[in-house]
């Protein structure tokens, strides 16, 4: 990164990179926004048409209003981290992030200009996911604050390792394949569509593993008031992947590894 020329922090450089991604996204909320919320449309059509009244995965609790939590905590995720690996990987491969590495911004204020523009996004689509799934059910809210929390919480976790895979990955492929392999199995085989207490005993004791599932377990706590694991020991198991993620993420941004060819 560039030399810094003041030991404070550049407010005004972060929130310049900061406001230019969030401008970039929503340029195209047809992709961003309108895509994933239909995405998740489907998924409630079809099973909440066929499981609805088959399932039942808490008592009192409809299988839509298991569901619904967790597609919106699911899209959070997953546009949280396309936000940051998408925008970056495409800065490097149009050489644009050169005149981003020039400018008087620490490894640091960039990191968390472009965290914090995938959160924003992450909360937009999840806020849109949400009340288009309104139309289906009606989900309790127990907690919200632990609803906003999780999310941010998830969505800063998936846009630090955006940029993890941005810096990495070669051509798309690359990017393709760390979603397509990482990210989505691991969103998908964390209590999405199940209680991990209905597997058998050795999925569940390995869903433990699963940090994907301490997000979604702790977000689905705060529309229902139900979880599967302690939400102390989710909120202590996200915050201390983020807190890892970030320092492996900014020991990078340091060095300059794939971003100063």
């Amino acid at each position: 990164m560039s030399p810094h020329l003041s030991t404070r922090f550049n407010f005004y450089g972060f929130y310049t990179l900061f406001a230019k991604e969030v401008w970039r996204f929503m340029k195209v909320l047809t992709q961003t926004v309108l895509t994933p919320m239909i995405t998740v449309l489907l998924y409630l059509l079809i099973f909440s048409s066929v499981l609805s009244k088959h399932v039942e995965v808490y008592a009192g609790v409809s299988y839509t209003q298991f569901l619904v939590p967790g597609l919106v905590i699911l899209s959070v995720l997953q546009n949280a981290f396309s936000n940051t690996s998408s925008s970056l990987f495409q800065a490097r491969q149009n050489g644009n992030v050169l005149f981003v590495l020039l400018a008087p911004l620490s490894g640091l204020e960039f990191f968390l200009a472009y965290v914090a523009a995938s959160v924003v996004r992450g909360l937009a689509v999840g806020a849109a996911v949400w009340l288009a799934a309104l139309f289906f059910v009606a989900v309790p809210v127990q907690h919200p604050w632990l609803i906003l929390l999780f999310s941010i919480l998830g969505s800063a976790l998936l846009g630090a390792l955006g940029l993890i895979a941005a810096i990495w990955a070669d051509k798309w492929d690359h990017i393709a394949a760390f979603q397509n392999f990482v990210i989505l199995p691991l969103t998908f085989l964390s209590g999405v569509f199940y209680s991990i207490e209905d597997l058998p005993p050795l999925w569940t004791d390995l869903s433990y593993y699963n940090p994907f599932f301490y997000m979604i377990d702790g977000f689905r706590y705060g529309f229902l008031g139900i979880s599967d694991a302690s939400v102390v020991l989710s909120f202590s198991i996200i915050s201390v992947a983020l807190i890892l993620t970030s320092i492996f993420c900014l020991r990078i941004l340091e060095s300059g590894y794939n971003l100063r060819e």
